[in-house]
Protein backbone atom coordinates (compact mmCIF):
# COMPACT_ATOMS: atom_id res chain seq x y z
CA UNK A 1 0.00 0.00 0.00
CA UNK A 2 1.12 3.51 -0.85
CA UNK A 3 1.36 6.28 1.87
CA UNK A 4 0.38 9.38 0.16
CA UNK A 5 0.43 12.40 2.57
CA UNK A 6 -3.17 14.33 2.84
CA UNK A 7 -1.79 17.85 3.24
CA UNK A 8 1.83 18.57 2.04
CA UNK A 9 1.63 21.93 2.58
CA UNK A 10 2.04 22.39 6.11
CA UNK A 11 2.24 25.66 7.89
CA UNK A 12 4.37 26.67 11.08
CA UNK A 13 3.21 28.32 13.39
CA UNK A 14 5.16 30.09 16.44
CA UNK A 15 3.70 29.27 19.81
CA UNK A 16 5.41 31.02 22.70
CA UNK A 17 4.98 29.06 26.29
CA UNK A 18 5.58 31.26 29.43
CA UNK A 19 7.10 28.56 31.79
CA UNK A 20 7.13 30.65 35.01
CA UNK A 21 5.58 29.11 38.36
CA UNK A 22 4.76 25.89 35.27
CA UNK A 23 5.73 22.25 36.55
CA UNK A 24 9.12 21.36 34.72
CA UNK A 25 7.89 17.75 33.36
CA UNK A 26 4.60 18.97 32.19
CA UNK A 27 6.35 21.98 30.43
CA UNK A 28 8.44 20.16 28.62
CA UNK A 29 5.72 17.41 27.57
CA UNK A 30 3.96 19.83 25.91
CA UNK A 31 7.00 21.26 24.10
CA UNK A 32 7.65 18.09 22.55
CA UNK A 33 3.54 17.47 21.77
CA UNK A 34 3.82 20.83 19.31
CA UNK A 35 7.53 20.21 18.27
CA UNK A 36 5.78 16.59 17.34
CA UNK A 37 2.67 18.15 15.77
CA UNK A 38 0.89 15.48 18.00
CA UNK A 39 -1.53 18.25 18.56
CA UNK A 40 -2.47 18.85 14.98
CA UNK A 41 -5.44 16.99 12.73
CA UNK A 42 -3.47 15.83 10.35
CA UNK A 43 -0.20 14.66 12.31
CA UNK A 44 2.15 12.49 10.44
CA UNK A 45 4.89 10.58 12.07
CA UNK A 46 7.27 10.51 9.05
CA UNK A 47 6.92 14.45 8.38
CA UNK A 48 8.10 17.62 10.15
CA UNK A 49 4.71 19.15 10.69
CA UNK A 50 5.28 20.51 14.10
CA UNK A 51 5.30 24.37 15.10
CA UNK A 52 8.34 26.49 16.48
CA UNK A 53 8.46 26.79 20.36
CA UNK A 54 9.69 30.01 22.27
CA UNK A 55 10.02 29.32 25.57
CA UNK A 56 10.57 32.45 27.77
CA UNK A 57 10.83 32.26 31.83
CA UNK A 58 12.59 29.71 31.66
CA UNK A 59 14.77 30.23 35.00
CA UNK A 60 11.65 30.84 36.44
CA UNK A 61 10.02 26.81 36.06
CA UNK A 62 9.31 24.67 39.21
CA UNK A 63 9.64 20.92 39.68
CA UNK A 64 6.81 19.50 41.42
CA UNK A 65 8.77 17.70 44.46
CA UNK A 66 12.00 19.56 45.87
CA UNK A 67 14.45 16.92 45.97
CA UNK A 68 13.59 16.15 42.37
CA UNK A 69 16.04 19.33 41.35
CA UNK A 70 18.65 17.98 43.18
CA UNK A 71 18.41 13.75 42.42
CA UNK A 72 17.43 14.19 38.46
CA UNK A 73 20.83 13.98 36.74
CA UNK A 74 21.93 14.78 33.28
CA UNK A 75 24.75 13.14 32.30
CA UNK A 76 27.63 13.13 29.06
CA UNK A 77 30.49 11.64 28.35
CA UNK A 78 33.76 12.71 25.95
CA UNK A 79 34.61 8.93 24.96
CA UNK A 80 37.68 8.55 27.43
CA UNK A 81 38.54 6.45 29.98
CA UNK A 82 36.71 8.52 33.59
CA UNK A 83 35.47 11.02 31.69
CA UNK A 84 31.84 10.94 32.86
CA UNK A 85 30.38 13.63 34.09
CA UNK A 86 27.10 14.67 35.55
CA UNK A 87 24.98 17.71 36.49
CA UNK A 88 21.72 17.97 38.54
CA UNK A 89 18.90 19.42 37.25
CA UNK A 90 19.05 22.14 39.55
CA UNK A 91 22.47 23.21 38.92
CA UNK A 92 21.20 23.51 35.37
CA UNK A 93 18.67 25.59 35.82
CA UNK A 94 20.88 27.89 38.15
CA UNK A 95 23.80 28.09 35.47
CA UNK A 96 22.20 27.57 31.87
CA UNK A 97 18.18 27.11 32.06
CA UNK A 98 18.24 26.80 28.21
CA UNK A 99 20.41 23.99 28.39
CA UNK A 100 17.92 22.14 31.08
CA UNK A 101 15.27 22.50 28.62
CA UNK A 102 16.92 20.90 25.33
CA UNK A 103 18.65 18.25 26.96
CA UNK A 104 15.24 17.61 28.10
CA UNK A 105 12.72 17.82 25.16
CA UNK A 106 15.17 15.91 23.59
CA UNK A 107 14.86 12.99 25.61
CA UNK A 108 10.92 13.38 24.04
CA UNK A 109 11.53 13.07 20.43
CA UNK A 110 12.61 10.71 17.63
CA UNK A 111 16.43 9.99 18.12
CA UNK A 112 16.43 10.21 13.49
CA UNK A 113 17.21 13.15 11.69
CA UNK A 114 13.73 14.00 11.49
CA UNK A 115 13.76 14.42 15.79
CA UNK A 116 17.34 16.87 15.37
CA UNK A 117 15.41 19.08 13.16
CA UNK A 118 12.34 19.61 15.21
CA UNK A 119 14.25 20.21 18.34
CA UNK A 120 16.16 23.11 16.11
CA UNK A 121 12.63 24.55 15.85
CA UNK A 122 13.21 24.87 19.80
CA UNK A 123 14.11 28.38 21.34
CA UNK A 124 14.85 29.04 25.31
CA UNK A 125 15.25 32.14 27.32
CA UNK A 126 16.02 32.55 30.69
CA UNK A 127 13.73 35.93 30.97
CA UNK A 128 11.12 37.69 28.94
CA UNK A 129 12.84 38.66 26.57
CA UNK A 130 13.46 37.24 23.15
CA UNK A 131 13.84 38.78 19.35
CA UNK A 132 11.30 36.46 17.58
CA UNK A 133 8.25 38.74 17.96
CA UNK A 134 8.46 39.65 14.40
CA UNK A 135 8.02 35.65 13.80
CA UNK A 136 4.83 35.90 15.85
CA UNK A 137 2.78 38.40 14.67
CA UNK A 138 3.63 37.65 11.27
CA UNK A 139 2.26 34.00 11.82
CA UNK A 140 -1.46 34.48 13.80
Amino acid sequence: MKFTNMNPNIEHNWVVIDAEDKIFGRVVTEIATILRGKNKPYFTPNIDCGDFVVVINASKVKFSKDSKADTKKYYRHSGYFGSVKEETARKLLEENPEKLFKLATRGMLPKTKLGRAQLKKLKVYAGSEHPHTAQIKASK
